[in-house]
């Protein structure tokens, strides 16, 4: 594996990747190629390997065959924090907070290495004025500048994965991971994050799963269809919804079963 960039379009690019457990072979061939700027979301049946993928390209998982490349630069086997200091953040399903610090502390932890400080016992934090303006900046971005003092374990749940955004986008990177950003919210909390989403990711590459089609269709510039293992369609919402292949494999039922939900709304 060589860490020398190639020259290439794409932000985020997926090249045959195979991931087996034993002899279970969760990704099977997986392709993708997202341009800078784009927002994607990544749809699919339970079990099609959604968070498998996403643990590949964060560095959890090694691919089996395959590669995948930030900005042209392989970073298939690298170490997640490795990943993470080339460019590339994520979020998870389930929150991942310092629940004893603030939340103005869970942001500052967050932006520290990316302007450069490490750890140095000698050090007041609050005298890094870089850091905490920074950490001021995200936390209007996020909407929680009101809430800066408040202990993370008694925000409220949107408010938490708020937070997790924040935390998420603090290190400056330009390719973004959200897993399932807006699971369990309400309709309103739903509507309000993404919102939230579209403005703390302008100018950035975001990729998300997510199962609320209202989210896919009213946050994706295009939308990647997984089913057992495989890209089975990468195109915009229009194409994608009007694709016979996604319609019978998957997106034909959700979307009935959508309608049919509103229907006795």
């Amino acid at each position: 594996m060589t860490a020398t960039a190639t020259a290439t379009a794409y932000a985020l690019e997926l090249r045959g990747v195979r991931k087996s457990f034993g002899k279970s072979e969760i990704i099977r061939g997986a392709q993708l190629a997202v341009q800078a700027g784009e927002r994607v979301a990544i749809i699919g049946p339970n079990g099609a390997g959604k968070s498998t993928l996403f643990n590949l390209i964060s560095g959890r998982f090694a691919p089996t065959v395959g590669e995948i490349l930030l900005h042209g630069r392989r970073i298939d086997g690298r170490k997640p924090y490795e990943i993470n200091r080339l460019g590339l953040s994520r979020s998870f399903q389930v929150s991942n907070l310092f629940t004893r610090l603030s939340v103005f502390e869970n942001i500052r932890c967050a932006v520290l290495w990316s302007l450069g400080h490490r750890y140095a016992f000698w050090k007041f934090l609050a005298g890094l004025d870089d850091a905490n303006d920074r950490t001021e900046q995200i936390l209007e971005m996020i909407k929680l500048d009101k809430r800066r003092d408040v202990l993370a374990m008694n925000l409220t749940y949107a408010e938490a994965r708020a937070l997790e955004i924040g935390i998420t986008i603090a290190g400056g990177s330009s390719v973004i991971l959200l897993d399932e950003p807006t699971a369990g919210m309400s309709k309103s909390e739903t509507q309000r994050f993404i919102q939230l989403i579209r403005d703390v990711t302008v100018g950035k590459t975001l990729l998300t799963v997510e199962h609320d089609m209202g989210v896919v269709f009213g946050l994706a510039d295009k939308i990647a269809v997984l089913v057992y293992g495989e890209v089975i369609a990468f195109d915009t919402p229009e194409a994608v919804r009007a694709n016979a292949r996604v319609q019978e494999a998957y997106l034909g039922s959700v979307l009935a079963e959508t309608q049919a939900q509103a229907a006795h709304a």
